[in-house]
């Protein structure tokens, strides 16, 4: 590996590790336990951050833990008791707005994870799990703080956390590797 991309390897590290060091472990617990606790779970998120979403949903199932995607054909209606857990790092996504709107009128948990305290998605939410990280509502000018693109610090932050959220979901359910391991596709 060269110099200059061992250097940009050690700095994308870095700020991801900066990023997360910053996410409050109280709030990341209560989220789990949210989740452990829900009688159903949605979750949503757009562009790049549906897809670390969508991989998350994947271990949530894989956990046992009765979990859909808004856009799925076997996504059931939310309820009192249930969890839409929605992924908005600049927290203006006009479909994340929406779709919280909905949950709440069914009587559902808002869960949002944001970069963005004080956004209109971080005021809707009934718990937000805050990621300080840069997204494009702060990629350009002097607010940009990564070297890397757009949202790309907090879609890479949402993976990590998201595995260490399954871990701590892991223990929390007491669902074993077997288990979980039983719950994979064999459609692959």
């Amino acid at each position: 590996m060269s110099d200059r991309n061992e250097s940009l390897f050690k700095t994308a590290l870095a700020e991801l590790g900066g990023v997360l060091e910053r996410v409050d472990e109280s709030r990341i617990d209560a989220a789990c336990e949210m989740l452990a606790d829900a009688g159903r779970i949605v979750v949503y998120g757009c562009g790049r951050e549906a897809l670390q979403v969508k991989g998350f949903a994947m271990r949530l199932y894989h956990l046992g833990l009765p979990v859909s995607v808004v856009g799925d054909m076997n996504t059931p209606p939310l309820g009192p008791g249930d969890v839409f857990l929605a992924s908005s790092g600049p927290g203006e996504t006009t479909t994340v707005l929406t779709l919280m709107q909905v949950a709440h009128a069914a009587g559902a948990t808002n869960l949002l994870l944001t970069a963005q305290a004080e956004s209109s998605a971080a005021k809707r939410a009934d718990f937000t799990l805050l990621i300080p990280a840069q997204t494009m509502a702060n990629d350009q000018g002097a607010q940009k703080t990564s070297v890397l693109p757009m949202g790309s610090v907090f879609e890479g932050a949402l993976f990590l956390l998201f595995e260490v959220m399954v871990l701590k979901l892991k223990s929390l359910t007491g669902a074993s590797p077997e288990a979980m391991r039983a719950r994979h596709t064999n459609m692959e």
